[in-house]
């Protein structure tokens, strides 16, 4: 990833001093009389405001797998060629990097066939055998929401439609089968699926933060005492720096005065969609566009930057049976399906159900305006499942559909087929590096990847 997409970093601060008082320090510009002063820059505030919009991040995940005929991209921008499992995705071609080849070695080294492979999917780790130990990794949102977590009022949204299952399958807890995002090694995310506890979290998280009119009248006192240390040039020069600040906070408060903000502000102050009822959808396709719906609300307030929505969990109980032509049939039992034709085709039908789930978020993120680009241009969007044939039980590859620009970082209308690569240049991990590295959280290694993915 080009380096300057990333975040900037505060350089040089060892050698510059601060004006400090009552939680703040304000960085001074170089001051060539001034002997380096130690400083605490851990307690360095971010005094301006951002002029871009953030970027946002949401996997958006479906279990079992996929029909696997179906399920291809050929060619490029509006000259795509999508196979039927992705139908949904048509008018949004442009939009989406289709990945091909990408796994999991633990995954594939699993002998569980499901529950080895399903909450490690962000992660790579290894998931334990041990009855008595619940053990994964902590995954890549969740390594987000603790570093970029604190710039919003939620660090990360994990919301599914299915509750978390406690019961054992396969010897092992379906706690794995029910958890994608996890906090620890030990400890999943709290998933949320009721729709009226996420809109209470969203609307009511948080405590409205009252912008400081003055922060240099909190370091009057400090930077009085250092011109006293400084020759007469690095006054005129410390000055002009504390007037230009100055000049900075009349500005935000005459912003303040109309209504607005300096620099970049979120489009929405109000949620745009009324509270829903307290009680658990009973109709799947109202409850999966409802999570849906409250994704949108959160990112549009700038409430968070990163969720993750379980569409089902594994080995899914899930009744499709609101699809036409899919009447009384389980999710387990469609995709698991022994070729035979019939329940293929039902198969294929759940496929496109769930990549419509994943075109309709891109739909509503791509209608909001953010100031000259879309809040979908501001996202990157991940579609995934831990399997890819689900009647195979195959590993060694997972259905990945990538959307979204990531603030201008990624190429969309592309096909990238890493089947033919080496398995090192193979792993899910260094999608996951390249992702967050997009985000601002730059890491030398993660899971078993030790690069950025190629050609991202």
């Amino acid at each position: 990833m080009p380096t300057a997409n990333r975040p900037p970093e505060i350089a040089g601060v060892s050698r510059r001093a601060f004006l400090r008082g009552a939680g703040f320090a304000l960085t001074l510009p170089w001051l060539e009389s001034l002997r380096v002063r130690a400083a605490d820059t851990g307690k360095l505030a971010v005094l301006a405001a951002e002029s871009r919009p953030p970027v946002r991040f949401a996997c958006i995940y479906f279990s079992n797998g996929v029909e696997p005929i179906h399920w291809f991209a050929k060619g490029q921008g509006a000259a795509m060629e999508i196979g039927p499992g992705l139908s949904p995705m048509q008018p949004y071609r442009e939009d989406m990097v289709f990945l091909k080849g990408l796994f999991n070695e633990q995954a594939v080294l699993h002998k569980s066939a499901h529950l080895g492979r399903i909450p490690n999917l962000l992660s790579g780790a290894w998931v334990s055998t041990d009855q008595n130990e619940i053990r994964c990794g902590k995954s890549m949102d969740q390594l987000l929401a603790a570093s970029l977590g604190k710039r919003s009022a939620v660090p990360s949204l994990v919301l599914g439609i299915e509750p978390t299952e406690l019961r054992l399958e396969d010897g092992l807890s379906m706690i794995y089968g029910s958890c994608i995002s996890w906090t620890s090694p030990n400890k999943p995310a709290t998933k949320e699926i009721y729709p009226a506890r996420t809109f209470d979290l969203i609307v009511g998280a948080g405590s409205d933060r009252q912008l400081d009119r003055s922060v240099l009248d909190k370091v009057t006192a400090d930077a009085r005492t250092l011109k006293t240390q400084i020759s007469a040039a690095d006054r005129g020069k410390l000055d002009e720096y504390l007037e230009s600040i100055r000049s900075i906070e009349r500005r935000i408060d005459a912003a303040i005065k109309d209504h607005r903000l300096e620099g970049w502000r979120p489009t929405l102050a109000e949620p745009n969609l009324p509270r829903p009822k307290d009680d658990l959808p009973q109709n799947v396709p109202e409850h999966m566009r409802l999570m849906l719906d409250l994704i949108v609300l959160a990112f549009q307030m700038d409430k968070t930057r990163i969720a993750t929505c379980m569409l089902n969990n594994d080995l899914s109980q899930m009744n499709f049976g609101f699809l036409e032509g899919v009447q009384g049939a389980l999710h387990l039992d469609l995709t698991h399906n022994g070729r035979e034709p019939e329940r293929e085709a039902m198969y294929l039908k759940t496929n496109q159900y769930h990549v419509a789930q994943f075109a309709y978020l891109v739909k509503r993120l791509k209608a909001i305006d953010e100031g000259g680009s879309s809040l979908l241009d501001n996202s990157l969007l991940m579609l995934c499942s831990n399997l890819f044939d689900g009647d195979r039980h195959q590993a060694d590859e997972m259905p990945i559909l990538l959307a979204g620009r990531g603030g201008g970082t990624l190429q969309t209308g592309r096909v990238l087929d890493y089947r033919d690569r080496g398995d090192s240049s193979r792993r899910a991990c260094s999608l996951y590096l390249s992702l967050m590295d997009r985000l601002g959280l730059l890491l030398n290694q993660f899971g078993d990847a030790d690069r950025p993915l190629a050609d991202l």
